[in-house]
């Protein structure tokens, strides 16, 4: 399993997500360009005492992410507020990469069109979307339920 951050807008919601993917051993990766400079430096100044659990990649565009993953076959499962088909409905594989999109801006139409499916977590009528970190923590903890069998 790993996790996807497509041009990350809000640093304190990247360094959640570098953590919990440290402490549930999940691969986390990066395509900039992010609204934040993504070094260890940065990471480590905003506290993030987990940056060397972690296993980041980092990839300097959308075009060489999808260079990436042409030789690491993986299904990549895009979550997205303009999706109809529920988190919960999806099996997922443990080789599956899923993508989450800008806290500003989700993703282009070219991403969304790459994705091989493309998932919605539901939420109250007239609601914009939830917090990113929080997306990524329950889709990740259903993904992680169905393919290892337990979260922790």
């Amino acid at each position: 399993m790993r996790i996807a951050l497509y041009q990350p807008d809000i640093p304190q919601n990247t360094g959640t997500i570098l953590r919990l993917c440290a402490c549930l051993d999940v691969e986390a990766h990066i395509i900039e360009p992010a609204g934040f400079p993504v070094s260890d430096r940065h990471f480590r100044r905003a506290g993030m005492d987990y940056l060397d659990q972690v296993t980041i990649l980092r990839h300097e565009s959308w075009t060489k992410f999808q260079e990436w993953r042409a030789g690491t076959p993986c299904r990549l499962i895009l979550f997205t507020t303009e999706a109809s088909r529920p988190y919960l409905d999806q099996d997922y594989n443990a080789g599956d990469m899923l993508l989450f999109g800008r806290e500003s801006a989700g993703v282009p139409d070219d991403v969304h069109d790459a994705a091989d499916e493309r998932l919605v977590v539901p939420i109250a009528p007239g609601m914009r979307s939830l917090n990113v970190a929080m997306t990524v923590a329950m889709a990740l903890g259903e993904a992680l339920r169905q393919t290892r069998g337990t979260v922790a």
